[in-house]
């Protein structure tokens, strides 16, 4: 009789944060051809993502040190994809601590850890950002020069940086803001487009940036995009058969928008007076922070490598309120 062929292992790192749970939902519809784990930081995984997904394996890690890898080798095995969703991704945070911010956005202890399996066998897809780019151009292309103007853009620069030069097979996805429903386990952070909604509700006058562009991304379409790189490798092994995946890919909406270009989509949406929308530029508020001016990306490689085309602004913004409204 023929072996049972081995079930793919698939890791999430950082798996409780909001890109995280959003994954791990999709990845645990497959559960009856896949294994699924994911790591959190925090001392004990959120409850209700456990329980929403009883599939799905928890194991405690700590990026810096590495503590806990070990363990989810011995019980878990050597994933064969691993999506490195953690980071300290507040811009201001990364400011302030800028030794932090490099320990966690570089994953060295994560790398070292693949590599120590002693072969190729593991694909890592790992989240970068828009903010590596300096911001002082329309639609930048992946060939473009990083020239990040915050710590936060510098961790994730270093970090492409390491991934480019010790792993054989990666995805690198430079993301712009993720916006979508709230995850099974609601998150800490405040979502844009929920907080745009809350604030332009109770009807005052709001101000918003005019002139910081980016390309938003919604949550299922970056899923979606990891979803189809993780099939790719799964289905034909990559390196089993000589073929390295070495992708970087700007990953971001259609769309080039500003926060008050936001906001005005989601007063349209919901039927709000846009005349509390109050329009000003980023420079009349110190947030602590350098913020790249127009960091919007051409995702035309996106497109053609996966033949994902990722949806409106104005189709997210409507998908995000309507399952706020039905859950």
């Amino acid at each position: 009789m023929a072996e049972a062929e081995e079930r793919k292992r698939v890791l999430v790192v950082g798996g409780s944060g909001y890109l995280g749970q959003h994954l791990l939902a999709e990845l645990a519809s497959a559960a009856d051809r896949l294994d699924v784990a994911f790591t959190h930081h925090s001392p004990a995984p959120p409850q209700p993502l456990l329980d929403a997904l009883p599939s799905v394996r928890a194991f405690r890690a700590d990026l810096r040190s590495g503590d806990g890898f070990e363990a989810i080798s011995a019980s878990f095995g050597q994933p064969h994809v691993v999506v490195n969703c953690a980071a300290v991704s507040v811009p201001r945070a990364c400011e302030m601590d800028p030794a932090a911010a490099m320990a966690t956005n570089v994953p060295s202890s994560l790398v070292n850890w693949l590599l120590s399996f002693g072969n190729e066998d593991s694909l890592l897809i790992h989240l970068s950002t828009d903010q590596v780019y300096e911001g002082v151009k329309s639609f930048y292309k992946e060939e473009d020069e990083t020239l990040p103007v915050n710590m936060y853009g510098k961790s994730k620069v270093a970090a492409e940086k390491f991934i480019v030069e010790k792993c054989s097979d990666y995805a690198i996805l430079r993301s712009s803001i993720i916006y979508g429903p709230q995850t099974i386990s609601p998150v800490a952070k405040s979502l844009p487009i929920q907080w745009m909604d809350s604030v332009l509700s109770q009807g005052q006058h709001v101000e918003f940036f005019n002139d910081e562009f980016r390309c938003p991304v919604y949550v299922k379409d970056m899923v979606a995009v990891i979803l189809s790189l993780a099939k790719n490798w799964l289905s034909g092994m990559g390196s089993a058969y000589g073929k390295k995946v070495q992708v970087l890919l700007n990953v971001g909406g259609p769309d080039r928008v500003s926060r008050l270009q936001m906001a005005e989509s989601v007063a349209a949406v919901r039927g709000y007076n846009h005349s509390i929308i109050k329009s000003v530029s980023a420079s009349s508020v110190n947030r602590g922070v350098a913020s790249p001016s127009d960091i919007s990306m051409d995702i035309t490689k996106l497109t053609q490598l996966l033949s994902i085309k990722p949806i409106s602004f104005q189709d997210g913004v409507r998908a995000t309120l309507d399952a706020e409204a039905s859950s």
